[in-house]
């Protein structure tokens, strides 16, 4: 078994817990309340500007072969995620500009922004959020909300592409010089903070 299926062994009771999260709950039926998204949209638009951040310090240290790909996740996320919150925090009133993080957003950027000081370290703690979003869309899409931003969210998340650069970082795992309790400490300890961040309201 290779390091990546231990830490997908380790993740999926944990991502079960998402799956039976109120907020994970609400979005899959398409009922959220608003102001319970729109909260969620500001704190996480402020979590992926940090993400971008994580991506580009781990691309400093990366070798060649994976150098492209983190530079290419870091643009993904940048361009193609960041533009999905812009446009769904216009639709659902959120104030980008104004927001600042809450205790849950500063625990978990300031997390993976200390563990990318280490290469392989940096990647086990990345890969909740990326392995994470990728199933949590897949699943949700075998019933999707009809509530049509909603199913924008959740359209994003299962879509083919995202889930080959979430299978990409789990190539990259398995190809770093990385100590197999060290992942799994860290891929732990970064599924935690997915499941706090959801009761970010």
């Amino acid at each position: 078994m290779s390091l990546s299926e231990k830490l997908h062994a380790i993740g999926r009771p944990l991502l079960q817990a998402q799956l039976d999260h109120p907020t994970v709950v609400g979005i899959g039926r398409g009922d959220l309340a608003e102001p319970v998204f729109r909260s969620w949209l500001e704190q996480d638009y402020l979590f992926l500007l940090d993400y971008v951040r994580v991506f580009s310090r781990l691309a400093w240290q990366a070798p060649d072969a994976h150098l492209r790909d983190l530079v290419d996740l870091a643009h993904a996320t940048y361009h193609d995620e960041l533009n999905l919150h812009r446009s769904l925090s216009a639709e659902f009133g959120a104030d980008l500009g104004g927001v600042v993080k809450g205790p849950a957003c500063a625990a978990y950027t300031g997390f993976l922004l200390e563990s990318a000081a280490s290469y392989g370290e940096g990647l086990a703690a990345l890969y909740p959020c990326m392995w994470g979003y990728s199933t949590l869309g897949q699943i949700l899409a075998e019933n999707p909300p009809s509530e049509p931003r909603y199913r924008a969210w959740v359209d994003t998340y299962a879509d083919p592409g995202f889930a080959q650069l979430a299978v990409r970082i789990a190539e990259m795992i398995d190809e770093a010089d990385l100590d197999p309790a060290r992942a799994e400490e860290k891929f732990t300890e970064g599924m935690a903070h997915e499941l706090a961040f959801w009761s970010v309201p």
